[in-house]
């Protein structure tokens, strides 16, 4: 019940805030007191609120998180790139990720030098259903990079995954360290979605969901759940740390249910509110701060 309760609190300040946001918008675009970017819901903050500074030295690190901190992808993602035959170091082709480089050498991915990114940016969107979470797409489907485009000059990376029909909050940017710790299972970063189904769950299956549910890649459960509407058992809300591949969709699959609508509400506090879908924003100094202590020492 406490839950249930605190779920439809904030849902309900979420709705407030994105009433009020909108009511502010429509004034301001009235009386020309703020010109808003068509690209974003809100204004940009300033260059030292969506930008930090890395400090780059000699220190050797594996090759496969230097392209982390390039903001060529994730780290694992890096990894496969690397043992695929696709990076050069000094000339030489390197197929092992753990491979020992610095900012001195010179590293080639697919042909073009890459460098050690010196801004760290943080970009946080409301992705739309229909978009690949991926840097590129080889089938040419629309990829989320295209929606921030414009956002920075630097190369940035989704922070983990959203599939192609899920919804909601996502994150990218350049700092390898802070994306490594996001989406490492040791770190059991919570995620909460709003979940559409075909139909009922019905009291027995709420309760399986939350003691185990025994999937063909081990066992899951959730760590909060909650009919987001008494009068709606379709609408539930989920809250899970696991970053196993479909692991929402798949829980509820298992039970013989189908998701029609699934879209992720909050990632490790971050939340979508006053972003409208499809659009984005930079993270605020605070943001930036919370996710570091919050990952800190982990």
């Amino acid at each position: 019940a406490a839950i249930k309760e605190k779920y439809k609190q904030e849902k309900r300040k979420y709705n407030k805030e994105k009433q009020a946001f909108f009511a502010k918008k429509k004034a301001e675009e009235k009386f020309g007191k703020t010109v808003v970017d068509k690209n974003q819901t809100v204004p940009t903050p300033t260059t030292n609120a969506a930008v930090q500074k890395r400090k780059i030295t000699n220190e050797k690190m594996p090759l496969n998180k230097f392209l982390a901190h390039a903001g060529i992808c994730g780290r694992r993602e890096a990894a496969a790139f690397v043992k695929q035959g696709q990076v050069k170091v000094n000339g030489n082709l390197v197929t092992e990720p753990g491979y020992k480089v610095n900012h001195n050498d010179e590293i080639k991915y697919n042909g073009k030098k890459i460098f050690l990114t010196k801004n760290l940016v943080y970009i946080l969107l409301n992705k739309p259903k229909d978009y690949i979470t991926t840097t590129a797409d080889p089938q040419g489907r629309k990829t989320v990079l295209s929606l921030i485009q414009r956002a920075t000059k630097e190369r940035v990376y989704p922070v983990g995954r959203l599939d192609r029909n899920t919804s909601g909050v996502l994150l990218f940017t350049n700092d390898g360290e802070l994306a490594q710790k996001l989406t490492h299972p040791s770190h059991e970063i919570k995620k909460v979605y709003q979940v559409t189904l075909d139909k009922a769950l019905t009291k027995a299956d709420f309760e399986k969901i939350l003691l185990g549910i025994q999937l063909e890649d081990g066992l899951i459960k959730a760590d909060a759940l909650a009919y987001s509407d008494t009068r709606d058992k379709k609408q539930i809300g989920i809250e899970i740390h696991s970053g196993r591949n479909r692991i929402v969709r798949r829980i509820f699959e298992s039970l013989g249910y189908t998701v029609k609508n699934l879209d992720r509400v909050i990632f490790a506090g971050l939340t979508k509110k006053n972003i409208e879908r499809g659009k984005w924003r930079f993270l605020q100094e605070k943001e930036i701060r919370d996710l570091k202590h919050f990952t800190k020492g982990k």
